[in-house]
């Protein structure tokens, strides 16, 4: 699985070829969440309430690339890195 963005502690990865919804997964020590692209909602996993903060507040600032990043893994194609949260 590819690590596409790290920051904070916090590493955002994305599957090839992964079921639907569109999501990426955040982990952060040993917690892990899958984040719906298009909603931006929690569907599985939990976050500390900072960290979970973060990765929404990135999400936010990165949603089309993380379309573009979804696009790409379902025709198995190379995914790009994302700038980490600054």
């Amino acid at each position: 699985m590819p690590e596409i963005s790290r920051f904070y502690g916090i590493v955002i990865k994305m599957f090839f070829n992964e079921h639907n919804p569109p999501h990426f997964h955040a982990s952060y020590g040993e917690h892990e969440v899958l984040i719906d692209i298009n909603t931006l909602a929690v569907f599985a996993g939990n976050l500390p309430p900072r960290a979970l903060g973060l990765v929404i507040e990135w999400a936010t600032q990165h949603q089309n690339e993380l379309i573009n990043n979804w696009d790409r893994a379902e025709g198995l194609n190379p995914l790009s890195k994302i700038e980490p949260l600054k």
